[in-house]
């Protein structure tokens, strides 16, 4: 796909972006010198972003050091409950990846619930059945992330040339690693999940540490990958003005080479195993309709092993992969 930019983003902006991919926290005149531009430019666009195009980086635990599963959870409401209820599943700090589908009755939603925390599978077991206009849950427990995370869409990186994408890469052999994640880590946690490039003395105000001891934790933490940096964005800048979750059955013989194969192409920004009468899922990312239907038709129908497919568009996404920035945030364009 070719990924076309269709409003106000430049070479600048791109790579900056794609920077922020490398390493969500490099200082501003280290993304700078690899862009070739000025620091006080790239400031300037990075707080443009921010204020026109929801740019926002989040650090974000990764799933297995956390002890978290995740669940894909679809939900079929009615259409006057759907947006109240998307947005209150979003305010919980237990979901990611809120949208709304399917003309706005269906919701989509990441849960992450510990293991072995019985209590704490409320949310997917008993608050959910219970809620009222919920007319049908689904619970697919996401077995194992082919594409997503930590990797991200091609979309989002494709602006830097190999030489520049050297200079950002942090340097992994200064890190020590440390003990993995603890309880001891929500709070900090928690503070960069509002904002990943939060600055020492806010990151030590939240958590009642010194600034030495976020620096310390922070480098243990991405020493030993505990902790990964996501970049939010309005992607409709982008070109991808239509999204879709693509809901497959393949063979389990199959499963790994196709669901493989699919991690490699550039229309999709996500691809999974799961549970479920549907083993495999993945978001799409398109232009328009019609590439759209050309990729579900010469990519995906090119795969034989794709016994079924269900396609259902993405009209909102209410919550991405951090924390709200406020309990009344509203959801963004996908």
């Amino acid at each position: 796909m070719d990924v076309k930019d269709i409003s106000m983003l430049d070479d600048v902006d791109r790579g900056l972006i794609h920077a922020l991919h490398i390493d969500g926290r490099a200082p501003f005149n280290k993304i700078a010198a690899a862009l070739h531009v000025s620091t006080q430019t790239v400031t300037r666009r990075y707080q443009r972003l921010r204020a026109t195009a929801g740019l926002r980086v989040v650090g974000l635990a990764d799933p297995g050091h956390a002890g978290h599963t995740q669940w894909l959870v679809r939900l079929t409401t009615t259409t006057a409950t759907g947006q109240h209820l998307a947005h209150a599943l979003a305010r919980r700090p237990d979901t990611s990846w809120v949208k709304i589908t399917s003309g706005g009755t269906e919701i989509l939603l990441v849960v992450h619930i510990p293991r072995d925390a019985a209590a704490s599978r409320s949310l997917l077991l008993q608050d959910l059945p219970r809620a009222a206009g919920i007319t049908a849950v689904s619970a697919h427990y996401v077995l194992h992330t082919y594409l997503g995370g930590p990797t991200a869409w091609r979309g989002h990186t494709a602006a830097l040339a190999e030489h520049q994408r050297n200079q950002l890469r942090p340097n992994r052999s200064d890190l020590a690693p440390g003990r993995a994640l603890a309880d001891t880590d929500a709070a900090l946690l928690a503070a960069l999940q509002q904002d990943g490039r939060a600055t020492l003395a806010r990151l030590a105000a939240a958590t009642g540490w010194s600034q030495a001891t976020v620096t310390r934790r922070l480098a243990e933490l991405q020493a030993t990958q505990a902790i990964f940096f996501d970049v939010e964005f309005d992607d409709a800048h982008f070109g991808a003005t239509t999204q879709a979750l693509l809901w497959m059955s393949v063979a389990p013989a199959h499963l790994d080479r196709v669901a493989t194969a699919l991690a490699d192409h550039d229309e999709l920004a996500f691809v999974a195993a799961t549970t479920g009468p549907t083993n495999l899922v993945a978001q799409a990312m398109c232009p328009d309709p019609e590439a759209l239907h050309h990729y579900l038709v010469h990519r995906l129908g090119a795969l034989e092993a794709i016994h079924a497919l269900a396609t259902t568009p993405v009209l909102v996404t209410v919550k991405a992969a951090g924390r709200l920035p406020h309990p009344d945030a509203a959801g963004r364009r996908p």
